[in-house]
């Protein structure tokens, strides 16, 4: 199983932090976002990454090739990073992930290593990370089914009727994908719609019977870092032991 992670934005609500760096490479504790995640997922035996950079590209590709010597990088660039959004970066990576198991991440959350062990333990092959709290108009919600299938994911569904957030990590079957980059085709080169976020896809593809299983993490901590007010918050609450 490859992992992917998409690290190309901007994060113009975090400045000034990101003035002169991109999010991935900022510090909560004493690790920055992406070595935190990369720590997680070799923790948790993967040794392959797909990397899709964009702002300050440079900089990202510097960090992990100095940190991560050893582990099979690809760098994808996405030099419409201004005027795109995630679901073409995702639709970049499609050379290297199309029909293959894959595990999704965005460079945004700060995550106990055990949400992916919990996520790649399950045995539903198409799942997402959960995380049940008090939820407002920012997060990207989840309404779910009684057999705990996703049946509506956006940040515009319904706040009551909703189970909890998606904290942005993913598990994709080969068949999942390959239906997935199907519809991303449509979606960016017919229908021109790549300054979305990619759960959109998500959503196209349950009446055609593909949809995610919901496993919830809200036992593990986990923190989307959208805002200033996200970092310092997250700089506070993050349990000591992930220090």
């Amino acid at each position: 199983m490859k992992a992917v992670i998409l690290a190309a934005g901007i994060a113009s609500r975090l400045r000034p932090l990101t003035d002169t760096t991109p999010k991935c490479l900022l510090k909560i504790g004493e690790r920055c976002l992406l070595e935190r995640a990369f720590d997680a997922l070799i923790q948790n035996g993967f040794d392959e990454f797909i990397l899709v950079t964009g702002y300050r590209q440079q900089q990202i590709v510097d960090f992990l090739q100095a940190h991560y010597p050893a582990q099979k990088i690809t760098f994808i660039y996405n030099d419409k990073y201004e005027s795109t959004n995630n679901i073409y970066s995702l639709w970049l990576t499609r050379p290297y992930v199309d029909g293959e198991e894959i595990l999704l991440l965005d460079s945004d959350i700060v995550f106990d290593p055990q949400i992916v062990t919990k996520l790649l333990g399950s045995d539903k092959a198409d799942a997402l990370a959960l995380n049940r709290h008090e939820l407002g108009a920012e997060e990207i919600k989840v309404i779910a089914n009684e057999e705990q299938k996703v049946v509506e994911i956006s940040k515009v569904c319904s706040i009551s009727e909703a189970i909890g957030e998606s904290i942005g990590i993913e598990k994709m079957s080969a068949a999942y994908t390959k239906a997935l980059f199907q519809e991303l085709e449509t979606m960016i080169t017919v229908e021109g719609l790549d300054n979305i976020f990619y759960e959109r896809a998500f959503e196209r593809l349950i009446p055609q019977g593909y949809s995610f299983y919901v496993i919830d993490t809200t036992e593990f901590f986990s923190a989307e870092l959208d805002t200033v007010e996200d970092f310092q918050q997250a700089q506070k609450l993050i349990p000591a032991s992930l220090y």
